[in-house]
């Protein structure tokens, strides 16, 4: 589990494709920037734009993962070099600065509109019609692992928009700083409304 308040950015310096190229998957190794590795294992979990990944080396500098065919294709920002939000997976008796988040990307969504607004940024996003039962007013989204409050949200033909409103400090510690209209992202919804969900739909049966 985390909390989807981004510890650290990172970058990911190195892709080594699996045996059989990419399709099979690839061997990421990320210098953890900021994020301090003191206490974390092999074996151990770090969400990486959003998405859980086990370590499996590390050194002083960084650490590396695998990441699966299947992970590649759920997800964005795993396949190419470049900036990653990083969190450490949460402990007993941790802060939850944000909301529980499992790491696990129920989506892809498209940024829309990304732009300023007074001294914070407006992001608006269009989820999957899959998942926009999950979005609620002042609920909470995971967006590229960041934990974000939805600051309205609209049902439209090709799904459903929701925005959010971002401040200085969010965008001056995460990658949200580089979106651009069009780009996709990982979504992941709250954990509470899959729950809610799930068990809404056995009570109108």
């Amino acid at each position: 589990m985390f909390t989807g308040i981004v510890a650290a950015v990172g970058r990911i310096e190195k892709i080594e494709p699996f045996e059989g190229g990419t399709w099979a998957g690839v061997h990421l190794q990320i210098d953890a920037g900021g994020l301090d590795l003191g206490d974390v294992s092999l074996g151990d979990s770090i969400a990486i734009q959003g998405a859980c990944m086990t370590v499996v080396s590390k050194d002083t500098k960084g650490f590396s993962v695998d990441v699966s065919r299947e992970s590649l294709r759920l997800t964005r920002g795993l396949d190419a070099v470049g900036e990653v939000n990083l969190e450490k997976s949460l402990r007993v008796g941790d802060q939850i600065g944000g909301h529980l988040v499992s790491g696990h990307v129920d989506g892809l969504g498209e940024v829309v509109k990304f732009e300023p607004v007074g001294e914070s940024w407006l992001l608006e996003v269009r989820a999957p019609q899959t998942l926009g039962r999950f979005l609620a007013y002042k609920g909470s989204i995971t967006v590229n692992g960041v934990s974000l409050t939805v600051n309205s949200v609209k049902d439209v033909t090709d799904g459903t928009l929701f925005t959010i409103n971002l401040i200085p400090h969010t965008i001056s510690v995460t990658t949200l700083k580089s979106l651009k209209p069009g780009q996709q992202v990982n979504l992941e919804v709250d954990t509470i409304a899959r729950y809610c969900e799930r068990l809404m739909s056995y009570a109108n049966k």
